[in-house]
């Protein structure tokens, strides 16, 4: 199983996976759609599927168009909003691809639908892999749009968080403002400390952050370590929903304080998150 990260947008990742014996490829969360068969054909790979991890333009406004210019591609999705999608997918089914094999896992929080997808093969020495979209960063999540607390919680910590500790693909380069955050939240953490000055040194020589891997996120995402005593004692909270509950609004206020937008962009931004509609045309 190769993975092929593609930098796209202005923080934005997909991804081309190969299944190395058959050639064929399933791309992740399609928003350049030339761009990725531009690879895809430097490959010299076949691209059957996208799997797309939610709704959001920055995650899936690419598919129509690669469906137009790649007739009978497959796009797959958990949630109805997703563009072109062929199939609606449900948590813990399963796909293969060759030798790949690809457990969907349903992790809503930043939104409803959201859909991670965990990939491996059997009796192969490469590591397993999860796709994780804007569920999971590296030391942060995505914001939480359009589901509870608790449900996030639990796409986190009880979902993702109990997989196997090894690579994580997450959807944007959010690192350096999450370990920033992360220390503000944990200050005396010695593995926030290491992975930001690691993560400057990428961002100085424009080399992405990705992978990180689920064994690492343990010791400095705050967001998967509600339980731990330093992280209750910043949020003043004790139960784990309600900790990362906490969590979200002060890394909002942190996002904000950090990098203001004017009115204008904000509704920018939410129209394209899908939070506003257009204007019907009469």
């Amino acid at each position: 199983m190769k993975v092929k990260v593609i930098p796209v947008l202005e923080d934005n990742y997909m991804y081309l996976v190969i299944e190395e014996h058959t050639r064929e490829a399933v791309a992740v969360d399609v928003s350049v759609p030339k761009r990725l068969l531009e690879i895809v054909g430097r490959e010299g790979v076949s691209l059957t599927t996208v799997l797309t991890t939610h709704h959001h333009w920055d995650h899936a406004r690419g598919n129509a168009e690669l469906v137009r210019l790649q007739p009978g591609l497959v796009v797959l999705g958990a949630d109805e909003r997703i563009c072109a999608l062929t199939r609606r997918l449900v948590h813990g089914e399963e796909l293969q691809f060759g030798a790949i094999h690809v457990r969907c896992l349903l992790t809503p929080g930043h939104t409803s639908g959201h859909m991670s997808y965990f990939l491996w093969e059997d009796e192969c020495l490469d590591p397993p892999a999860v796709f994780s979209g804007d569920a999971l960063s590296v030391a942060g999540c995505g914001s939480r749009l359009e589901s509870t607390a608790q449900q996030m919680y639990q796409s986190l910590v009880e979902t993702l968080g109990t997989l196997p500790p090894e690579t994580v693909f997450c959807g944007h380069e959010h690192t350096l403002g999450n370990l920033e955050f992360a220390q503000k939240v944990e200050p005396c953490n010695d593995h926030v400390r290491a992975k930001l000055s690691w993560a400057k040194k990428r961002d100085e020589d424009d080399v992405p952050t990705v992978p990180s891997t689920l064994g690492e996120e343990l010791l400095y995402n705050p967001f998967l370590r509600v339980a731990e005593e330093p992280v209750r004692k910043f949020t003043g909270k004790v139960a784990p929903a309600e900790v990362l509950e906490v969590l979200c609004r002060e890394r909002a206020s942190f996002e904000r304080a950090a990098e203001p937008l004017q009115p204008q962009a904000r509704a920018l931004l939410a129209l394209q998150w899908g939070l506003l509609s257009t204007p019907q045309q009469k």
